[in-house]
This record gives structure tokens, C-alpha cells and sequence, in this order.
């Protein structure tokens, strides 16, 4: 960093301090006009000095030459502009140092002694000079000029420059300021966008795997329900015909169910515009929306508006025309649920009774439902099952997902989820949800 605060740019190719070579071809060309400035009033000045003429040319020269250093050492081209003050020469090297260094990145207190030093230096040569000029003759004014030529000269040769310095500095810095400000937020823009990309791609994953887990519990209820009867009708087909009809019935009820609850969801899928980047949609508003999406899947919302506890009775009386031996208990007061409480609560109880008809077909299942003060716990227990039935011989694929996804929805709630054999040989899945 340099006294005028500007920063050495090795690209630019500047010589010596300079940054910029247009810098230091400004700063030369002001120092051969303030060398030949001097060199001219070098003449009078050797002339009544008594000094030789030619000596005071080269001492002119030698004085405003100093000027090329004003970027590299303002300081010196002031000192130098008030000593050779008296001899009435480098009025061009005092402007130009005095602007310099009031630019500069000096201290205000080096500023101020230094202008306070010119300007009284200027006051006081001029004083004299102007004095002497009257009692030659030269002047014929009145005794109050000379007091008011130096005041003038000295403030006109000190004040301008001095306070141009101090507005350019003043400006530069406060460019530096908004650039470095502007560098700053662009950097924290780049690092917001990278942390939405991330949240993006989260919730992407999220909504994935929310709408995965819904697909799962409705296809694989309703088309191992539908398995199931159509094992149980291949059974009886011939010899009850009237209870293969009653399960064609039941199994084209069953798809019309769940081709109904598909076109649900995928209704929502459409109109919800869920996470996925569509074209001519924004980056950032995919982003949005993936964080919406991510917050409903924080939130436990579910896709569409789901089951609810009141549709238990129907769940149970489906597993019961399946052929299963089923049984529901409640207890407690039943009452109003959040919606993502009550559709959980649903979920696990039909994913359970799902695994009973894959793995124990033909086992009495008992289901319970309890209405706690600040919880709602449900259990879905089946006994050992016996001889292995038509239905069990239907051979319903398992993915190893159902009690995955139960876990998974019933922890984000905050909730419990416990499930394992019984000691009779039969499956317990268990779960309790906070009521709030």
C-alpha cells in the first residue's frame, strides 16, 4: 500500500512504486514542468543572491525535479517546497505536494502541521516581499495591502489544494469501502446459493422418500388384499361358485380403492409442482420450492389429504373379508388428532396388518388403540399361525420396507416404535405418538 492508498498491481507492469505506468508518466511530466519552473526563478534568486547564474539553474532544477517523488514520499516534496519558500521558487511542487498529501493515508495531525507550516511560510515570504516592493515604490497602496496580499496568496496557494486532497482521499476511500462491501456480499450470495443448492438436494431426497413411503403403504395394503382374494377365489372357484363371486367382487373393489387413492396422489404430484426442476422454472424458485417441501416433510405433512383414525373400522373389516381373524379394541375417549398424527397412526396400523397377510396368513391378529392424556399408542399383535391356508400360498413378495417406513414415520413425530416376535411365536409392532 502506498501513501495515496493505492494498491502496487504487478500486472500493469509500473515502474519502481509506481502502479500504473500512466501513474508515473503523470508524475514525471509534473516534475520536468516544475524543474524548468525553478530553473526560470532560479535566475533571480542567484542574481540577488550574488550567486552564479548557472548555479542557481542547476540548484532550480535539482529542487523541482523532487516532485516525481510526491506518490512515494509526499512528505519530502512538502518539506522541500516550504524551504526553498523564500527564495520565491516551486510554487507548482507546493500545490501539487500539498494535494498529494492531503490524499495520502497519512495521519490527519502530519497533514495539518505540514499545511500550517506552508501556509505561514507563504504568509511570511510574501509579507516581506510585498513590504519591500512598497518601500521601493514599486507599490503605491495603502499600508492595509500588504497584510491583505499575504493572507491571500498564502490561503490561495495552501487552501485549494489542501482540500481537494482531503475530498479525493475521502472518495477513494469510501470507493475501497463499497468495493470491498460489494466483494463481501457477493461472496456471502455464492455461499447462500451453495447452501440452498444443498437444502434443495435435501429436500428433493425428502419428498423422494415421503412420496415412496405413501406408494408403498397404498399399493401394498390394497394389492395384498387383492392377492389375497384372488388366491382365496382360485380356491373356491369351483366348488363354492357364489363365494367366488362375493371375492371378484371384493378384489375389484379393492382396485378400484387403490387406482382411486394413486390418482390422488399423483393429482397432487402435478398441481403441487414438488421439488423437481422443471424447464423454464428458475433455479431459485425450485429452491423455494424444495424447501417448502422440505418443511412439510419436517412438518409431517402427507401427501394428499390421507386417512384417518375413523377409517380403522373399514381397514380391519377389509383384512376380515380377506379371511383374516381380526379383532379391534379402543380405548380410552377418542378426540380430535393433527392430521399427521391421525394419518400415521392409520399408516402403521394397515402396514401391519399388510405384513400379516404376507407372513402369517390365516394368524388371529388383535388390534388396539389407546387414547392416552397426552399420547395415542397402537399395537398390532398376531398369534402364531397355524396350518398355512390358500391365501398364504399366494406368495406375496416382501421388500423389507414396511417396518422401515413405520419407524420412519412414527420418530418424526417424536414418538416410540417397537416391534419384534412374541414369545408365542407370533409379530408385535407397537408404536406411541405424542398427543401435541
Amino acid at each position: 500500500m502506498t501513501t495515496m492508498g493505492e494498491h502496487h498491481v504487478t500486472a500493469a507492469g509500473g515502474p519502481w512504486w509506481w502502479a500504473r505506468r500512466r501513474s508515473a508518466v503523470l508524475d514525471v511530466s509534473l516534475a520536468v514542468v516544475s524543474a524548468a519552473e525553478c530553473a526560470v526563478e532560479g535566475v533571480p534568486f542567484a542574481r540577488d543572491a550574488g550567486v552564479p547564474v548557472g548555479a542557481g539553474i542547476v540548484f532550480g532544477l535539482l529542487a523541482g525535479s523532487v516532485l516525481v517523488l510526491r506518490r512515494r514520499w509526499p512528505i519530502a516534496v512538502v518539506l522541500v517546497s516550504i524551504a526553498i519558500t523564500p527564495a520565491q521558487m516551486g510554487f507548482l511542487m507546493g500545490i501539487v505536494g500539498l494535494y498529494t498529501l492531503a490524499a495520502s493515508e497519512l495521519p490527519r495531525r502530519i497533514i495539518g502541521s505540514l499545511a500550517g507550516m506552508s501556509l505561514v511560510g507563504t504568509l511570511v515570504v510574501t509579507f516581506v516581499r510585498v513590504g519591500q516592493d512598497m518601500a521601493r515604490g514599486e507599490l503605491t497602496l495603502g499600508d492595509w495591502f500588504v497584510p491583505f496580499a499575504s493572507i491571500t496568496t498564502s490561503l490561495g496557494l495552501t487552501a485549494p489544494p489542501v482540500l481537494l486532497g482531503l475530498y479525493v482521499g475521502a472518495r477513494r476511500r469510501l470507493m475501497e469501502s463499497l468495493r470491498e462491501r460489494a466483494d463481501s456480499l457477493e461472496r456471502e450470495l455464492q455461499l447462500l446459493a451453495e447452501r440452498a443448492e444443498e437444502r434443495a438436494e435435501w429436500a428433493r431426497g425428502e419428498e423422494r422418500t415421503r412420496i415412496a413411503r405413501e406408494m408403498h403403504d397404498v399399493v401394498a395394503h390394497r394389492v395384498s388384499l387383492m392377492v389375497v382374494h384372488a388366491a382365496a377365489l382360485q380356491a373356491v372357484a369351483r366348488k363354492d361358485p357364489e363365494k367366488a363371486v362375493k371375492n371378484a367382487a371384493l378384489v375389484g373393489d379393492m382396485g378400484r380403492q387403490a387406482l382411486t387413492e394413486l390418482r390422488e396422489m399423483l393429482g397432487v404430484l402435478r398441481s403441487g409442482g414438488g421439488p423437481a426442476r422443471r424447464e423454464g422454472v428458475p433455479l431459485a424458485a425450485v429452491g423455494a420450492a424444495a424447501a417448502a417441501a422440505a418443511s412439510r416433510a419436517a412438518d409431517g405433512e402427507a401427501v394428499g389429504d390421507g386417512p384417518s383414525l375413523s377409517d380403522l373400522e373399514v381397514l380391519v373389516g377389509q383384512s376380515a373379508a380377506a379371511g383374516m381373524v381380526v379383532e379391534l379394541s379402543v380405548e380410552g375417549e377418542s378426540r380430535g388428532y393433527a392430521g399427521e398424527i391421525e394419518q400415521t397412526a392409520f399408516r402403521v396400523v394397515q402396514e401391519a396388518l399388510t405384513n400379516v397377510h404376507k407372513h402369517a396368513a390365516g394368524a388371529k391378529t388383535h388390534v388396539r388403540l389407546a387414547h392416552r392424556v397426552s399420547e395415542l399408542a397402537m399395537q398390532v399383535e398376531n398369534e402364531s399361525p397355524g396350518e398355512v391356508s390358500a391365501a398364504a400360498s399366494a406368495g406375496l413378495p416382501s421388500g423389507g420396507n414396511g417396518l422401515v417406513g413405520m419407524r420412519e414415520r412414527v420418530v418424526a413425530l417424536g414418538g416410540v416404535f417397537v416391534s419384534g416376535p412374541t414369545e408365542v411365536g407370533g409379530f408385535r409392532v407397537s408404536a406411541v405418538i405424542p398427543a401435541s
